[in-house]
């Protein structure tokens, strides 16, 4: 009964230790908050604000997620998920936002739960996948007759590879600023060398997942990148199966990659996705240098 009892307080202690971890890892990798990113908030004035609810399997309750919706002048344009990174807001990236709707877009931009407006909780993998399953599914029963492209920048990246494994659909991919791997990140830190892979339990392992994709991948890169390096991105592409296509932006750093290569993002939306361009888009690319690209079909 002894050894019993020592056997359990011992599981128990475990237990609460990997907990306790896990919350760390997901306090870490979010950094939930309602706040946005600079003054971009006032950029989102002009965008409805949309909400959606569902019930919560992994939470086991109900959600509600905030969203912004952007449509295009055009009503039978293809509608694009945006999906954001870490520590910031939705109305953050209503820079992007803006872009994506000029180069042709309706975009929806979701706020996981844990930040700005959505359901307040401490968000995760699963939950963060939830979320975005939750939004592709709004936008398939109000728009189901258009074509529908998921975007996802930096930790974004790797919920949107996630969605895209997964649900049907999808007509294309675009990540930017992301990785292989949360492991992967890590041996890229000044730690990086400890032997603690086998700790990560938010491990965002796009790169297992992104073979899955059958629909064409855009993967996009700043050159100088120094929270997401260019080579953790270059290793996801290696393992997307195509068509697809890298583009590594000169002198883009984290932040801004997007506006640096616009121009290279309406190129590949025509090419690689055969959309049409987008005017306020064509602008914009006549004045921005060519990014380096690379593309495979097939």
């Amino acid at each position: 009964m002894r050894r019993a009892a020592l056997l359990g307080v011992l599981a128990y202690a475990l237990l609460a230790g990997c907990s306790a971890l896990d919350e760390r890892q997901r306090q870490w990798i979010f950094q939930p908050s309602s706040a946005s990113w600079g003054n971009t908030a006032t950029e989102a004035q002009g965008m409805q604000d949309v909400w959606i609810d569902f019930h919560s399997r992994v939470a086991k309750a109900p959600a509600r997620l905030h969203a912004l919706w952007m449509p295009h002048e055009r009503a039978d344009a293809p509608v694009l998920l945006y999906l954001h990174g870490a520590r910031w807001g939705v109305a953050g990236s209503a820079p992007r936002i803006r872009r994506m709707q000029a180069l042709g877009f309706h975009v929806l931009a979701i706020d996981y739960r844990g930040f700005g407006r959505s359901t307040p909780a401490l968000p995760s993998e699963a939950t963060a996948h939830e979320d975005a399953v939750a939004a592709w599914d709004w936008l398939a029963a109000r728009h189901p007759g258009a074509p529908r492209y998921v975007f996802g920048h930096s930790l974004g990246g790797a919920i949107a590879v996630h969605l895209a494994s997964e649900v049907d659909g999808v007509a294309g991919l675009m990540v930017e600023g992301t990785f292989s791997s949360v492991p992967d990140v890590f041996a890229t830190l000044r730690w990086g060398w400890l032997p603690v892979s086998w700790l990560i339990t938010q491990r965002f392992d796009s790169a297992e997942r992104i073979g899955k994709v059958r629909a064409p991948v855009l993967v996009v890169h700043g050159s100088d990148d120094r929270l997401i390096l260019p080579s953790l991105g270059r290793r996801l592409y290696e393992r997307a199966r195509g068509p697809k296509r890298w583009v590594l932006v000169p002198g883009g750093t984290h932040h801004n990659t997007h506006d640096l290569g616009l121009a290279e993002y309406e190129r590949a939306l025509h090419e690689l996705f055969a959309l049409p361009a987008g005017a306020k888009a064509s602008n914009h690319a006549r004045r921005t240098p060519a990014p380096v690209t690379h593309v495979r079909r097939g």
